[in-house]
């Protein structure tokens, strides 16, 4: 790709943790340039143990690092100074933590009226907005953790899902405040929350209730749509697979593959909804069968006839992922102890092109000297 699209935008970052650091990710891998400002000594991020230790590593490459102390009048004078020729501001602490510091939203506007602030939040305006909230809050309130446990037993994804997903939303709203910002030259106040990116997610099981007058129930618990879609053990029982068949077409290539004669006989069996009333007869003998044979027989088998299938791995088993490992899926950057890590890499096609590495993890601070000179030198030839 001879240009990246979003080559020329800047963007500073105010950001901890996953939420605000991801915004200026997808940015950063788009090709913006973005500024990441930390505390003296360092993002505290960086030093996060147990299922924190990845944070700092997955989502902050593709920028550079600037170390200030924010309360201080030179640490805040050289804020504003990256910030007056900035398009993009992304921040998510605590509701007004930056305005007491006078780099808010009103106050960075007024200076720069092209700019665009991204608010990075637990919730949107409302009676919720000043509580503090983390991916956790939001899956529990939210009716994700209810949807994804087995019932009484809430469990949250195994992911920061919602962190992620509603940085994704962050950058729709920036991209649609520079697409309007094209039109009016004007900048612009963005704000994603947790709580209602968690509230869209679910969205689909408030629409069911709306259809059918019954709640939807946890996902261990549903009543599948179809008959057969589920996990299943193999004959290697550390090697689980899941196959689907979603439709009467492949239900019949699935049992002419498998030679179920007792069930392509069958005309009961031939339309879905039947299938799904006599889950209990079709199931235990599809267990049985499968626990005879190998996954990889398995997948071979149902990949011949175009089947859904998954074979389940852990997160660490990606890295030897041929598909990932083939196009540019993998990216390779450096951690602080100097070792080289392999990381999934934005999950985008433009023209046939991945998004790759520009700029390694940076080292607290390791820009600052290079960027403070140039941003003083831009406000002294203004």
């Amino acid at each position: 790709m001879e240009s990246l699209p979003l080559e020329g935008l800047k963007v500073v970052e105010f950001s901890h943790m996953v939420m605000g650091p991801s915004i200026g990710l997808i940015l950063g891998d788009l090709g913006a340039e973005v500024i990441k400002i930390e505390p003296e000594g360092g993002d505290h991020t960086r030093k996060l143990l147990g299922s924190g230790a990845g944070y700092f590593p997955m989502f902050n490459r593709n920028k550079r690092s600037v170390c200030l102390n924010l309360k201080s009048p030179e640490g805040h004078t050289e804020a504003l100074r990256l910030i007056d020729d900035a398009d993009v501001v992304i921040e998510n602490f605590r509701p007004g933590a930056l305005a007491k510091l006078g780099l808010g939203a009103e106050d960075l506007r007024a200076r720069n009226p092209r700019l665009i602030y991204c608010s990075a939040k637990g919730f949107l305006t409302g009676p919720y907005e000043n509580r503090t909230a983390l991916d956790e809050v939001a899956q529990m309130m939210g009716g994700l953790a209810y949807m994804t446990g087995p019932p009484g037993r809430p469990l949250r994804a195994g992911a920061s899902v919602i962190d992620v997903t509603g940085a994704m939303f962050g950058v729709i709203g920036i991209l649609a405040a520079l697409e309007r910002r094209h039109r009016d030259g004007e900048g612009a106040s963005v704000k994603c929350s947790l709580f209602e990116t968690t509230a869209f997610l679910v969205g689909q099981h408030i629409a069911q209730y709306a259809v059918t007058g019954q709640p939807a129930n946890p996902m261990p618990a549903r009543i599948s749509a179809w008959a057969v879609y589920d996990v299943f053990e193999t004959k290697n029982p550390d090697e689980q697979l899941f196959v689907g068949v979603v439709s009467d077409g492949q239900w019949k290539d699935f049992c002419a593959e498998l030679n179920l004669t007792e069930f392509a006989s069958d005309a009961e069996l031939a339309q879905n909804n039947n299938r799904v009333l006599q889950r209990d007869r079709i199931l235990p003998v599809l267990r049985e069968l499968f626990a005879g044979m190998t996954r990889e027989e398995l997948v071979a088998r149902l990949g011949a006839i175009g089947l859904p299938f998954a074979p389940i791995v852990r997160p660490q088993e990606l890295l030897d992922d041929p598909h990932l490992q083939a196009e540019g899926g993998l990216v390779e950057v450096t951690l602080e102890n100097g070792t080289k890590a392999k990381l999934p890499a934005l999950p985008i096609e433009i023209d046939g092109a991945r998004m790759g590495l520009r700029h390694d993890l940076p080292k607290p601070g390791e820009d600052g000297d290079a960027l403070l000179g140039k941003a003083e030198s831009g406000a002294e030839s203004r």
